[in-house]
């Protein structure tokens, strides 16, 4: 939901690991001897990715139990913990966009980071707020009756109760020309760079940037669809346990490894990997320039309920 370019492309990345696939807790076999025990699911945020954002701040005391939801941004990240919005990322942020605004202090339903800003929703209402005033003035359709939200670098979505939905932000790239189809009867979004995703009756919707052919939805993913996800410049999409992708392949991120294609219960999508849940197990594949495979003791022990990503970084909630 974040992205690091409002150009026409991100350049190649050189420590890559292609071909690759990690999946912790698969088999007694092969679990990790430091993670033998499943803990029990006690809300704490886990993460681990590129240094900065993932080792050199650690994740908050406040962040390690209770937490409900999960958002990553590019170099900060969110939780939503009894109705109050927790952020931290590296100090170098501007303040706009790691201090809470006194709205979302209590009462807040949903979260969703960007790059430059955040989204809360409250009471069916977005709360925005961040760096640039293009991406944090909420336009007057986002103020009521909002029941999802879904952020990128430039812009923000949100899905209105009668199943609408609506963009606003800086539209480079088209992510903000909502097709006809999408104006009515949807019933999730996803942002990711230059385009949008949406899920109709179990059918992907997608426009905006294509250069990728990411807003060319497979015909797989036509029907029967249960969630959707992505963060760059390719998709995921979940039917019946299988996980299914398309768009830019350069790290061969769109080939899903056979252990994802049956049982997943969740997905997310970085710039460059993927990141399922099956069984309350991780599966990651497929870049590792940042660390996005090197996943933790912690996490490789299972027992996780939520999983989130962007860039260059993951969040899980246990």
């Amino acid at each position: 939901m974040t992205k690091v370019l409002r150009a026409t492309g991100l350049p190649a990345l050189a420590a890559s690991l292609v071909g690759s696939l990690v999946v912790f807790g698969a088999s007694p076999a092969s679990a990790d001897p430091a993670a033998a025990e499943v803990p029990a699911a006690v809300g704490e945020v886990l993460t681990w990715g590129k240094d900065e954002v993932s080792l050199r701040v650690p994740v908050p005391e406040e962040a390690k139990s209770g937490v409900d939801a999960i958002s990553a941004g590019f170099k900060h990240n969110l939780a939503l913990k009894d109705g109050q919005v927790i952020v931290w990322g590296i100090p170098e942020l501007s303040s706009r966009l790691l201090m809470v605004p006194v709205a979302a202090w209590d009462g807040v339903d949903a979260i969703a980071a960007g790059t430059y800003h955040n989204l809360a929703l409250k009471d069916g209402q977005v709360i925005a707020w961040g760096e640039y005033s293009g991406l944090t003035t909420v336009p007057e359709e986002a103020k009521s009756g909002v029941v999802a939200i879904a952020a990128n670098q430039d812009y923000s979505v949100a899905l209105k109760d009668t199943g609408e939905v609506i963009a606003w932000g800086w539209n480079d790239l088209g992510a903000l020309d909502v097709p006809e189809e999408a104006k009515s009867g949807v019933d999730a979004i996803a942002a990711g760079l230059g385009h949008v995703l949406a899920l109709k009756d179990g059918k992907v919707i997608a426009w905006g940037w294509n250069k990728h052919g990411q807003t060319d939805v497979p015909a797989e993913a036509l029907s029967g669809v249960d969630a959707i996800a992505t963060a760059g410049q390719h998709n995921l999409a979940l039917k019946d346990g299988k996980v299914i992708a398309w768009g830019w392949n350069g790290y061969y991120q769109t080939d899903v490894p056979a252990i994802a294609q049956s049982g997943v219960t969740a997905i997310a999508t970085g710039q460059y990997h993927n990141i399922v849940l099956k069984d309350g197990k991780v599966i990651v594949w497929n870049y590792n320039g940042q660390g996005q495979m090197d996943v933790p003791a912690e996490v490789k022990a299972g027992g996780i309920t939520q999983i989130a990503s962007t860039y260059y970084h993951s969040l899980v909630l246990r």
